[in-house]
């Protein structure tokens, strides 16, 4: 068993290594107990070596997602929304360029690994929220973005908690940079730093629970940027959601389950 002094917080298992938290500290252990110089030095565990590496790159990407979405993951993430955003970025990882060990973690070449990707998949924003919505209106300089969600019946288009008896619809945006492996730092680093794990958010006004909103609503967020815009290698990732509060004596009070967030764009 050895400590993971890593800023990175890992857990799970990963090529024969278990990665876990115990009393505020994290550690990683073997299936074998094989020490933990044999892994970062025997020829045999090359593989795991690079494995590790790659792992930690996909795990601190991840991060940068829940950064950009700072405001709104505690409403509506779920417990395991680390591993699975992890997981996510894996999967670009291989298809990313270099050797093994050192691939890129290219999320503007695949953006459609994340499009449909849900905050909490007990609470998939589809089952609360199915009304017809424009697709997100990008600026020229991608930092600005748009959705117009026409009129519609909350009777028939929520699918509210019990108890609810109003909700807000929420419009994210997050910057999220490639990331790619730094020999002389032997870690994985933004392409642009930044920008990356920048975002913002906007609510829509309370909407009673009844019957129809009475007009659209028009969701903006600009994330305040140089004259430039966002840069190539930097990709917004744009998320639709909704939360749902009850009135008591007038005042409304968030409720902490039911509310669902998906990730519809990647611009």
């Amino acid at each position: 068993m050895a400590k993971n002094k890593s800023f990175i917080k890992l857990e799970g298992t990963l090529d024969g290594l278990t990665f876990y938290q115990k009393d505020g500290e994290s550690f990683v252990k073997t299936k074998g107990g094989i020490s933990r110089d044999r892994i970062l030095n025997d020829q045999n565990f090359k593989r795991t070596r690079e494995n590790m590496q790659e792992f930690s790159g996909c795990a601190k990407t991840g991060k940068a997602v829940r950064e950009a979405f700072a405001s709104v993951v505690r409403l509506m993430g779920d417990s395991y929304i680390s591993s699975r955003l992890t997981g996510v970025m894996k999967k670009i990882n291989k298809n990313g360029t270099g050797l093994r060990g050192e691939r890129t973690i290219d999320i503007a070449s695949n953006k459609e690994q994340l499009i449909g990707f849900e905050f909490n998949p007990k609470d998939v924003f589809s089952s609360k929220f199915y009304a017809p919505y424009d697709a997100p209106v990008l600026g020229a300089n991608r930092n600005d973005v748009t959705v117009t969600i026409p009129d519609f019946d909350t009777d028939f288009f929520i699918n509210a908690p019990e108890g609810a008896t109003h909700c807000k619809l929420v419009l994210a945006s997050g910057l999220v940079s490639n990331y790619a492996y730094e020999a002389a730092l032997d870690s994985y680093e933004p392409d642009n730093e930044e920008e990356n794990g920048k975002g913002g958010t906007a609510y829509s006004a309370p909407i009673l629970l009844k019957g129809d909103v009475g007009g659209d609503t028009v969701l903006n967020v600009n994330i305040p940027l140089g004259s430039g815009g966002i840069t190539p290698s930097v990709s917004n990732l744009i998320a639709l959601g909704i939360v749902f509060y009850q009135e008591i004596n007038g005042d409304l009070y968030e409720l902490a389950s039911g509310n669902g967030m998906q990730i519809i764009m990647v611009g």
